[in-house]
Order: C-alpha cells, then sequence, then structure tokens
C-alpha cells in the first residue's frame, strides 16, 4: 500500500472511544480483523486519511449480521436521549433567559411584577381600639375629630347600637320637665320588662305613632277595646297587659295634672327640683333601684298606676335625668350636672323676678295709699 492511501481499523461498538490496531499473517496492519475462525463482531470503521488527522468519520454500520440491528437500535436510542436531554437543558436556559429579558423589560417602564410570586400580601389594617379605664370607656378618635375620642359609660362600647349610644350621648341623665316627655320615657321604662332599650329606640317613631306622640290627654280616652284587638299596630310593640297599663297611666296622669297643674311638679317634687346626683365609678356600682325610687312606685300604685314597680321607676328617673347615673369618667356626667345647675339658677332667677315684682307693687299701694290720705 502506498503511504497515502487511508488506513482502514476494525472496532467494537463497545470500544468506540479507542481504535485497536489487528496484526494480519505478514505481521502487518490489516484492514480486515481475524479472531480465530470465530464470526467477527459488530464493528464500526473509521477512516483517517492521515496520521495527523485524529477527527473520526461517521460510522458504518453492517447490516448484514442480525446482531447489528439491535446494537444499531440501542445506540439510536441512546443518541436520541442525549438529544432530548441537551434539548431540555437548552429549553430551560431559554426559559430562564427569556423570563430575566421579562423582568428587565417591565422594570424599564417602572412596573416591576415578579413571575415567580405565588401569592400576595394583605394589607393589615389596624381597625382603632378602645381603651376600657376605671371610670368609662375611651371610643377611638374619628376621622373627623368629634367628640368619638371622648369617654363614655363602660357600657357603651363601639359595637353599641347607634340608636341606643345617641340616647345615651343626647337623653339619658338629662333633667326633663315636660309632661309629655316624661310620659313617653314612663312608657318606654316600663316597656323594659319585654324588650330591651335598643329594640326599644328602634321602634320609638312606631310608639309615638301608636300612643299620639304621648299625649296623656288623649291616650287616656283610647278604647282599650279597639287598641288592644288583634291585630292592630300596637299589639305589635308590646303585650296586651302592657297596653291596657299605658291607657291606665295616662289617666291617672290627667288627674295628677288637675291636682298638681303638672306632671312634672308632682314627680320632681320625690326629690325637692333637684336632681340626684350618683358620683359613680363602675359599672357594677350602678343601682337597679333605690329607696327613693320605692317610694315613688308606692305613691303610683296607691294612685291606681300599673306596672310602676320599684325598678321600673328607677329606670325612668335614670332617662328623666332625676337622677344622674353616668359614670364620673363620662363626659356626659358634668354636662348632665351643668344643665341642672342651669335649671336652678333659671328657677331662682324666675322666684327672684316674682319675689322683686311683689316687693314692687306692695310698695306702690302703700304709696298710693299714702296719696290718697294726705287728698
Amino acid at each position: 500500500m502506498s503511504g497515502g492511501a487511508p488506513r482502514v481499523r476494525s472496532i467494537n461498538v463497545a470500544d468506540s472511544d479507542q481504535t485497536r490496531p489487528v496484526l494480519g499473517p505478514t505481521g502487518n496492519t490489516k484492514s480486515e480483523a481475524f479472531s480465530a475462525g470465530k464470526p467477527k463482531p459488530l464493528t464500526l470503521s473509521k477512516v483517517e486519511k492521515s496520521p495527523e488527522e485524529k477527527k473520526p468519520t461517521k460510522g458504518i454500520y453492517n447490516s448484514h449480521s442480525p446482531k447489528s440491528h439491535s446494537l444499531s437500535a440501542s445506540s439510536v436510542l441512546r443518541r436520541h436521549e442525549q438529544l432530548l436531554h441537551s434539548n431540555l437543558s437548552m429549553n430551560a436556559s431559554c426559559s430562564s433567559d427569556a423570563s430575566t429579558d421579562s423582568f428587565h423589560s417591565r422594570a424599564s417602564t417602572g412596573r416591576l411584577v415578579r413571575s415567580y410570586s405565588t401569592g400576595s400580601r394583605r394589607k393589615v389594617v389596624s381597625k382603632p381600639r378602645s381603651v376600657a379605664s376605671d371610670s368609662g370607656l375611651e371610643s377611638p378618635t374619628s376621622p373627623g375629630g368629634s367628640q368619638f375620642n371622648k369617654k363614655t359609660c363602660a357600657w357603651v362600647t363601639p359595637n353599641t347600637d347607634p340608636c341606643y349610644a345617641a340616647f345615651h350621648d343626647e337623653e339619658w341623665g338629662v333633667p326633663l320637665h315636660e309632661d309629655k316627655k316624661l310620659f313617653e320615657l314612663l312608657v318606654l321604662s316600663g316597656a323594659l320588662a319585654e324588650l330591651t332599650w335598643p329594640a326599644i329606640l328602634s321602634k320609638r317613631h312606631i310608639f309615638r305613632e301608636v300612643f299620639s306622640d304621648f299625649d296623656p290627654i288623649s291616650v287616656s280616652k283610647f278604647n282599650e277595646k279597639k287598641f288592644t284587638a288583634t291585630g292592630s299596630k300596637a299589639t305589635s310593640l308590646l303585650s296586651e297587659p302592657k297596653l291596657r297599663a299605658v291607657i291606665e297611666n295616662a289617666r291617672q296622669i290627667s288627674k295628677v295634672i288637675e291636682e298638681f297643674g303638672s306632671f312634672d311638679k308632682y314627680i320632681w317634687s320625690f326629690v325637692n327640683n333637684k336632681p340626684i346626683v350618683n358620683r359613680l365609678r363602675y359599672p357594677r356600682q350602678v343601682p337597679v333601684k333605690s329607696p327613693k325610687a320605692d317610694a315613688i312606685s308606692k305613691d303610683l300604685v296607691r294612685r291606681g298606676f300599673r306596672s310602676v314597680g320599684p325598678t321600673i321607676v328607677y329606670s325612668f328617673m335614670q332617662s328623666a335625668g332625676i337622677t344622674n347615673d353616668h359614670l364620673i369618667g363620662c363626659f356626659r356626667f358634668q354636662e348632665c350636672v351643668n344643665v341642672a345647675e342651669e335649671g336652678d339658677q333659671e328657677q331662682g332667677q324666675d322666684g327672684g323676678e316674682k319675689t322683686n315684682s311683689g316687693i314692687i307693687g306692695s310698695e306702690m299701694s302703700i304709696a298710693i295709699d299714702d296719696l290718697s290720705l294726705e287728698a
């Protein structure tokens, strides 16, 4: 063979990474492999153009042997696995690059959105909490800076019904001297035997409609049978015994007005026209009745009033301002005291004016008598 001709080496598929030369009978390197008369295994021929070039060319498979098909199939599968693995790696790298590019593009527009985040954080909004003290409850400050930052009685909380909170802040404990208002509060206090204050106050407009705006003269003229008939609007508020008691109490108030001039003068005479101020610090100190309530209850029962036990009477006294049971830490305590003091001053001024007018009138009459005598 000439030096320029390519040399052919036969190798096994299992040892495809290394080439092994085969010696012939003459001791030279032959182009075919001999293996002691046995059939040669599947071989892969490599052609090297020159000794300097080490790069192998494409393998040539022997398609005449039955084993070559299985071996070639296994090698093809192995090759496919390698290609698949490389493709997956490339796809993963490409997807990571794409996500990075996408993140940078969103970052350039000012909208940073991370695609790998699994959930969004919820904003925790802190609700204003009430601060309880010994003498009352400090309500949270409202955005408008209203009176919600003032302390109230401990039984009035942020969860209290709004109508009851308004009743506490505007009416409860304020001294009243109008007969209609006093009769209304007496009826509503009697309804506490069947309802609660929030339930009563939520139906207050219905109470006023049913009981003719709590005019005792008008209510005293009601026909009990029609008024307490089944299906009437009044029966949706109170039971039949309570409705009959309201009508009877209106009749008795009319008699009291004839005797004392007004129900106001009668009821306030039990406390000498001055409210009882109980300087209570804790809710547990607020009584449900008092000796004064017992005395008023007995006199009302003697006069023919119904459903006017000591507990109902004391609740009436609290709501009508005859007694001030606001806790001393409540902002309404001092306000109710001030209202009572202003009422006392007005009464004192009225009494002083009457006294002065009487003195002036007597002096004028004396002067007139003197002039008549001189003449």
